[in-house]
């Protein structure tokens, strides 16, 4: 069944491309414009003042159709708007199952009407697209106009409700947190390309995310409302797990979907959400660029490929106290503040990056937190005012949001009035003019650029593409398993707290955080996680019908709301009670634990108030959110506290898995959590217990991904007055990943007989590794460490420099044991020579091992020989003679006596034997010699 559908979606698609010449240029890429500045440049040329100054609007609308009886088909068709923004709050989406095609449906609609207005069509004209023949052009009932595709955006962070606005039809993707914890980026870039595919599949071309906020002191922060929607609290791995996930989504959508970086510049220390007034934020501009600034110059001006590079930045409504160094002075919020945000985007990374048609989208402007900082009172609200002063402030496409103006009765009609204001600004202020001309530019170079033609053909999806969505939960069970983590104990001591799984008769206790969603409001309710899910799993892979590791009769789930009864004050539940006093396990499921979340209240209320029932019972807390939200307090009455980060399908099985020890935790904690006393910030440093490897560097630093050890490169030929480089190992960090880049280095060089280090270089790590280069002014023996701080134990690198050259050898000291294990498994690289030792000027172990194979033959052979025809100890003889010349040549050339390491080098391992067989033929000389001189008899006197 399912070949025959794939061969009929094929036979139907290279029947389109063998008649459609639109499509046949879509399917060959031809339509991907060289210049699309130029084009936008030429399209605005064209382009009335009320088309442009539409281009810098994004709306929003309720409902899930868009007939010509809709707002929203006169805001496209009378007033030219850039583009919309479909939100599950607006009931843009229906009820499963019809969710993703009515998705597709509602995109096609709106694209379809910006065509028919662009040619002065009638609404609701059939022009034959997406699919079929085109039918007849009807006579235009008004002026056309520019036809440029709308921006279709949505926000669809992962892991479902409230995250995403489309809960069901798509492949289930994780929080941001749960990549976070797998420090790959490459399985980042998975999950982004099967974002982009699946959305631009359905329609969509503008994006809002990756979140690139850095949860720097998250336990300060909780009620920022981040939870699990953040990659963590390093910059250097936020950035880069950000360029990955930005690089997937590009290439997943094949280009076609316009990505939009947000909070900027960072909402991580900010110490309330979204939505309410205006958090503040004590940094200067100098620490905004340490840390919140970090993964946007990583994904803008400093970005290493087009496809890493972000296309837009959403900009928050965050304020900033101390900004320019008087901590008296506090801003407007940023996405307001011409002077603020002018003074960070002339910062050189997004300099560079605005000069090349990076675009600036603000943040919700309807939002509680705009109307809160604009109108405290709640008296006074001017929509219009909002939007100019966002679009001066440096914002180039507006997203109004719900917004509702107080002096009118709805969103359509605030936003007819923003546009209209814009409009008579436009035609009377020409410096006003300008900047919307160059808003524009950017706006319509984003179009063009995914784009490449303004075609309705390319721009409205097949509808095969739906064929293949929700097809990739491979990748996020790939994201589950190597993100789980074991947050507490350490996991040295899991075998001791809980050294066995649940046994066939142990009964076992589910308690569950269970929480309500909806797609719209007429949709049936949707659990986020359900309260028997995990029990459920658990039958599943471990019941009657999977080896029957537990009994069906053994498992019971619980919501935790139900704990409630069996606290103080509570009217009671026997039941309840009974089931967890006859338990031998109490496994609880919890989500993101908000200050002020009752569910959460209720468990920490459970584990201090019912003691009586939980002692002697294996207590394990599954976390499917963030892991900072318990504290020391809470974790210390937990046998085991796990973190899952999401809380789909996948997430769940990991978690059983987990359980009954089937799998290992495998991630690590990208965040600090004060509950355990684990600091991220110490945790990407070196790890002092590694040894940092020395090699040579041969060749210039690549810009890809480093190996873990550098390859091995034959030693070149180098003489006094030339410049060495060299390199070391990557540089892991406490938990076994490399280090952050510009993590300070020092090489150390020595020279025998002065007294101590004769040079310093101080240099920083790029993607883990770091090199240093330095000129040989005089012979020697030269030694090179390395250390970073607070690892200082490196190989020894020696240059033994003459006038002929030098040879190299690296000598490894012991390892160090560690005397305080980490909470995360710590991994010591592999050292391994950059050449073999011969190439290095020694013989090294393989060489004594022929040595002593040669000479133990000919020893054996001599010792033979000289007993059959001479005497038994003229054999003995012999043999030692033989075996002591091959041993002194040896010693010769492993002591590297002058010209000993330059032979090596040259003549390998031919050369070394040539050595020994001749100090063999010189010892064997000698004995013969010897025993010829002993059996001639003294001369007679006459």
């Amino acid at each position: 069944m399912i070949l025959r559908r794939f061969l009929s979606i094929l036979l139907l698609v290279s029947l389109a491309l063998s008649f459609s010449p639109t499509a046949a240029a879509r399917a060959s890429g031809s339509f991907q414009s060289s210049d699309p500045a130029a084009n936008a440049r030429q399209m605005l040329a064209k382009m009335t003042p009320e088309e442009r100054v539409g281009q810098l609007f994004l709306v929003t609308f309720t409902g899930s159709t868009a007939d010509q009886n809709s707002q929203i088909y006169d805001l496209i068709a009378s007033y030219h708007v850039g583009g919309v923004v479909l939100l599950a709050g607006n009931d843009n989406f229906v009820a499963d199952p019809d969710t993703v095609s009515g998705a597709y449906q509602l995109i096609a609609q709106l694209q379809s009407a910006e065509w028919q207005a662009s040619q002065g069509l009638p609404a609701g004209t059939d022009t034959g697209t997406p699919t079929g023949t085109p039918t007849p052009v009807p006579t235009p009932t008004s002026a056309p106009a520019n036809y440029i595709p709308l921006f279709i955006g949505i926000s669809q962070d992962g892991d479902g409700y409230p995250n995403d606005q489309i809960l069901n039809g798509l492949t289930p993707l994780p929080d941001l947190m749960a990549l976070g914890a797998t420090w790959n980026p490459a399985l980042a870039e998975q999950v982004g390309a099967v974002a982009g595919q699946e959305l631009s599949n359905i329609g969509f071309n503008l994006y809002f995310g990756p979140s690139l906020d850095v949860l720097e002191s998250p336990g300060s922060t909780l009620g920022n409302g981040l939870g699990a929607s953040a990659f963590g609290g390093d910059p250097y791995w936020v950035g880069a797990m950000g360029s990955a996930y930005i690089t997937g989504l590009h290439t997943g959508s094949n280009g076609r979907l316009t990505v939009v970086a947000d909070h900027f510049p960072g909402r991580g220390s900010a110490d309330r959400p979204a939505g309410e007034e205006p958090a503040t934020v004590r940094k200067s501009l100098e620490q905004l660029k340490q840390i919140e600034l970090a993964p946007f110059f990583t994904v803008t001006g400093s970005a290493s490929t087009p496809e890493s590079t972000a296309d837009g930045l959403l900009v928050s409504h965050i304020r900033y106290q101390g900004f320019q160094g008087n901590i008296r002075s506090t801003t407007r919020p940023v996405s307001f503040d011409s002077q603020a945000l002018s003074q960070i985007l002339s910062l050189p990374a997004f300099a560079t990056w605005r000069a090349a048609g990076g675009l600036m989208v603000s943040d919700d402007l309807g939002s509680q937190t705009v109307r809160r900082f604009y109108d405290p009172g709640g008296q006074s609200f001017m929509a219009r005012l909002v939007a100019r002063d966002a679009f001066l402030a440096g914002n180039d496409l507006l997203f109004m949001g719900n917004i509702v103006s107080s002096d009118v009765p709805d969103n359509y009609t605030t936003v007819v009035r923003a546009i209209e204001f814009f409009d008579q600004k436009y035609r009377e202020d020409p410096a006003f003019a300008q900047r919307v001309d160059d808003a524009v530019v950017r706006i319509l170079t984003a179009k063009y650029r995914t784009y490449g033609d303004f075609d309705p053909e390319v721009v409205i999806p097949p509808p095969e593409g739906l064929a293949i969505l929700e097809q990739s939960q491979a990748v996020t069970f790939e994201v589950a398993r190597e993100s789980a983590t074991l947050v507490s104990p350490n996991i040295l001591d899991l075998d001791t707290v809980l050294p066995s799984p649940p046994m066939v008769s142990d009964q076992i206790v589910f308690l569950t955080d269970t929480r309500y969603g909806s797609q719209c409001s007429t949709c049936g309710e949707e659990s986020m996680l359900a309260v028997d899910a995990l029990q459920n799993v658990i039958l599943r892979l471990y019941g009657p019908q999977a080896g029957g590791q537990v009994q069906a009769n053994r498992l019971i789930s619980y919501p935790l709301t139900s704990l409630d009864a069996i606290l103080d004050g509570g009217a009671g539940d026997p039941s309840l009670e009974n089931s967890v006093d006859q338990a031998e396990w109490v496994v609880i499921s919890m989500l993101d634990a908000e200050p002020g979340e009752s569910q959460t209240t209720l468990l920490r209320r459970f584990l201090s108030e019912r003691q009586d029932l939980l002692s002697d019972k294996s207590i394990v807390v599954f976390a499917f959110n963030a892991p900072y939200y318990l504290d020391a307090t809470d974790i210390s009455k937990l046998t085991a506290y796990y973190c899952l980060y999401s809380k789909s399908a996948p997430f769940v099985e990991v978690a059983a898995r987990l359980l009954f020890r089937e799998l290992s935790p495998a991630g690590s904690l990208p965040v600090s959590v004060a509950g355990i006393g684990y600091d991220l910030f110490t945790a990407t440093t070196p790890d002092p217990n590694q040894i940092i490897g020395l090699s040579m560097d041969l060749s210039p630093v690549s810009a890809s991904t480093p190996s873990a050890t550098p390859e091995a490169t034959p030693t070149p030929s180098f003489r006094v007055g030339d410049t060495v480089s060299v390199r070391t190992s990557v540089i892991i960090d406490h938990n076994g990943h490399p280090v952050p880049d510009g993590t300070g280095v020092r090489f150390n060089i020595s020279l025998s007989g002065e007294g101590g280090v004769v040079q310093q270089i101080e240099t920083v790590t790029l993607q883990g590794s770091a090199g240093a280069s330095f000129s040989i002014d005089r012979p020697g023996l030269l030694e090179i460490r390395a250390e970073s701080d607070p690892a200082l134990t490196s190989d020894v690198m020696q240059l033994d420099v003459s006038s002929e050259g030098f040879s190299v050898t690296i000598a490894s000291p012991t390892p160090i044991a560690s005397l305080t294990p980490t909470p995360e498994a710590i991994v010591t690289p592999e050292v391994v020579e950059t050449s073999s030792p011969l190439a290095q000027g020694y013989p090294g172990l393989g060489g004594w091992f022929g040595m002593m194979l040669i000479l133990g033959g000919l020893g054996s052979l001599a010792y033979w020989l000289g007993k059959r025809y001479i005497a038994k100890r003229w054999a003995v003889r012999w043999a030692l003679c033989i075996v002591a010349g091959g041993l002194l040549a040896y010693t010769y050339l492993a002591v590297r006596l002058p010209g000993a390491a330059v032979y090596l080098q040259r003549s390998g391992w031919l050369g070394m034997m040539g050595v020994v067989l001749l100090g063999a033929a010189v010892g064997f000389g000698s004995a013969y010699t010897w025993q010829r001189l002993s059996t001639v008899s003294p001369k007679q006197p006459d």
